[in-house]
């Protein structure tokens, strides 16, 4: 089976990591996976070092590759619309983003499509998606090293109006602590203490995976998806996007250690059950499975 993936991202965010560790995993399981994501994009950049056939999306190559190819997958929304105008091969979309489909003609031109929660299933089929068409795959991340040790409170760097980098500098202006803006949470996350979560819109949250994964405590928005992760006050904390009560958890988090103990250890454990990259592998290699087979 060979898989041509689209990707027109030019950030390496949740998306691209995702997209990077399935094609990774389906090359592992004899399956061939071909990249098609911009020249000089991260993600290229990262998936070439990693042995796997990259090549430079473009109208010309997504039609031209498209058609010895078994399925395309597209991991985006602008490479979703170059795949229902220039494939005929049989498509499968994944949709991330919680807000609402915008422009539903092209979504009639999918075999199948790969919501990454529930919240964003509920969201295509209100939009007119028939919900059979819907297969919910979340996310997975390897697993971490040893436990943090750190005192950092740590929070993704965002310019997206979206998510919630203002909103966490003023919540820990209030709890009296630093803030560290990352940029590679793999690094910051061995040395936080706690990680702060903030948008105002989620699909799911694949960096709370990875915090959970790495046994960090995480506050998060009660928004979109991410409830499906977090269980308040059972292996994470969910607040309302308002300064005061964060700042309250924070204090509170730091201040009772065995708490925040607890809830890292039972996010690592959710993480175990629920999001591992072999889930996500598998499931996703069952649903190109069931289109072939249509």
């Amino acid at each position: 089976m060979t898989v041509l993936h689209l990707d027109s991202g030019r950030e390496m965010r949740g998306g691209q990591w995702q997209a990077l560790r399935l094609m990774d995993g389906l090359r592992q399981q004899g399956i061939t996976p071909i990249l098609l994501s911009p020249r000089q994009s991260p993600l290229s950049a990262q998936a070439r070092r990693e042995g796997l056939e990259v090549y430079a999306l473009s109208p010309w190559s997504v039609y031209r590759r498209a058609r010895h190819a078994d399925l395309v997958h597209a991991h985006d929304a602008h490479s979703h619309t170059l795949a229902a105008l220039l494939s005929k091969t049989p498509l499968i979309v994944s949709r991330r983003v919680a807000f609402p489909i915008r422009s539903r003609w092209k979504y009639r031109h999918a075999a199948r499509y790969a919501a990454v929660s529930q919240f964003v299933k509920r969201v295509m089929v209100e939009a007119g998606v028939p919900a059979e068409k819907i297969d919910v795959i979340y996310d997975g991340v390897p697993p971490a090293g040893s436990a943090p040790g750190g005192d950092a409170v740590v929070t993704p760097a965002s310019a997206d109006p979206l998510k919630g980098s203002a909103l966490a500098l003023e919540a820990t202006r209030r709890a009296g602590v630093d803030l560290i803006l990352s940029r590679d949470l793999e690094t910051d996350l061995s040395r936080a203490a706690l990680f702060l979560y903030l948008t105002h819109s989620e699909g799911l949250g694949s960096a709370i995976l990875l915090a959970m994964a790495a046994g960090v405590p995480v506050i998060a928005s009660r928004v979109g998806g991410i409830p499906e992760i977090i269980q308040h006050q059972q292996n994470g904390w969910l607040s309302d996007n308002d300064p005061e009560p964060i700042a309250a958890a924070i204090r509170t988090l730091l201040a009772d250690r065995a708490l925040a103990q607890r809830l890292g250890t039972a996010g690592r454990q959710t993480i175990a059950e629920k999001f591992t990259m072999r889930q996500m592998i598998q499931n996703t290699i069952h649903l190109y499975r069931q289109v072939l087979a249509c």
